[in-house]
């Protein structure tokens, strides 16, 4: 028997959106954050060790030495770039770190659950997949309850680690802003820029093998 769709996942997955210019700075409930981030802490991970950690950032003073450190890794970034390619980043809006509520930073912790983490053997990454998956969930999370998020990375991880006191061997691996938002881009920034269009999910499925998809 076929079990019911639940049409609100594919809605949320849908909706989402890499969040730049929408945060409204409004508060976020302590419930809230409780929530988004109690579904991140549900993702699963590889041999069940949970490798994550959530750092909750409110301080402005934190925020905005970052955001100087994003501004100038920014640049790093605009310097490499001719042309179309130029004019079309000088357009992109890269964070909302100033003017979101709130950021999270989520770490990696490859020794958590070791020294021998069970299905990690043989793909050293599948523990920095385990994150991921964290963030996607709260990701959804986030915008099942009405937030925005955008992840930031044009920053340098042992700068990171630094301002944040994050021990040796813990990797930084997401700067995630979050607050309540005006809306929410029909089309994410990126496509409406003209830097990427989407791929059509016909050009991504491979049957049995890979095969070669033409220009």
């Amino acid at each position: 028997m076929r079990g019911a769709v639940n049409t609100d996942l594919y809605d949320v997955i849908h909706r989402r959106r890499d969040v730049r210019a929408q945060f409204t700075g409004a508060p976020v409930p302590d419930d809230t954050l409780h929530r988004v981030l109690a579904a991140a802490h549900a993702a699963p991970s590889v041999g069940y060790s949970q490798p994550w950690d959530f750092i909750v950032v409110r301080d402005p003073e934190t925020r905005h030495r970052f955001h100087e450190h994003v501004s100038a890794e920014r640049d790093t970034f605009a310097g490499t770039l001719t042309g179309e390619a130029a004019e079309r980043f000088a357009r992109i809006k890269i964070d909302g770190v100033r003017e979101s509520t709130l950021s999270i930073v989520v770490t990696y912790d490859p020794a958590r659950g070791g020294p021998a983490v069970l299905g990690r053997h043989a793909i050293a990454d599948t523990g920095l997949y385990s994150a991921c998956l964290a963030i996607q969930n709260l990701w959804l999370a986030a915008t099942a309850e009405g937030l925005g998020v955008g992840w930031v990375s044009f920053y340098r991880e042992p700068w990171l680690a630094e301002l944040l006191g994050i021990p040796a061997g813990i990797r930084p691996i997401a700067w995630l802003c979050v607050g309540p938002v005006t809306h929410l881009e029909s089309v994410p920034d990126l496509a409406r820029h003209g830097w990427r269009q989407k791929r059509p999910l016909a050009e991504a499925i491979h049957a049995e093998r890979w095969r070669p998809v033409a220009d």
